[in-house]
């Protein structure tokens, strides 16, 4: 069964808090793909995860790529899983497709943002519903996550 994650941001921007989690994910050895709302939003994400710091390499690339289905790490705009990722992360609101046929869906939203608010909690509640075991993480006061749920 898909276990599913949310990640409520409280005190670190997405731009913050996803680059490690997608650090962790490779050297786990999954591949990902990342769901945001728009290309505007997925070409910004693509951007950030080349400069976010100096010391580090996230290989990534975003569905509009030639090489999209090859890449380790994948940013979308749309529902579409072309490098058959089994981790998804859905950022910003992002609408999740179906979750069967991952290992892990994980929901990032930003606490201070109402519509990232509620559309996490109808998430929960839906996925909830339907049987799946969900667990809920929020960030204390070090930006680290505690498992709260």
């Amino acid at each position: 069964m898909t276990e599913i994650l949310f990640y409520h941001l409280t005190e670190s921007k997405l731009e913050d808090a996803l680059p490690p989690l997608l650090d962790k994910s490779i050297e786990r050895g999954w591949r990902v793909v990342v769901q945001t709302v728009d290309v505007e939003r997925r070409d910004a994400l693509d951007t950030h995860l080349w400069v976010y710091r100096e010391d580090s390499f996230l290989p990534h690339g975003t569905d509009a790529g030639e090489f999209a289905a090859e890449q380790p790490i994948l940013i979308v705009a749309n529902g579409g899983n072309p490098s058959a990722a089994t981790v998804r992360f859905l950022v910003d609101g992002a609408e999740p497709p179906e979750v069967a046929g991952y290992e892990r869906v994980v929901f990032m939203f930003d606490g201070y943002d109402q519509a990232q608010l509620e559309a996490a909690r109808a998430q929960w509640k839906r996925l909830k519903a339907e049987g799946h075991n969900l667990t809920y993480w929020q960030q204390n006061r070090d930006g680290r996550w505690e498992k709260k749920a």
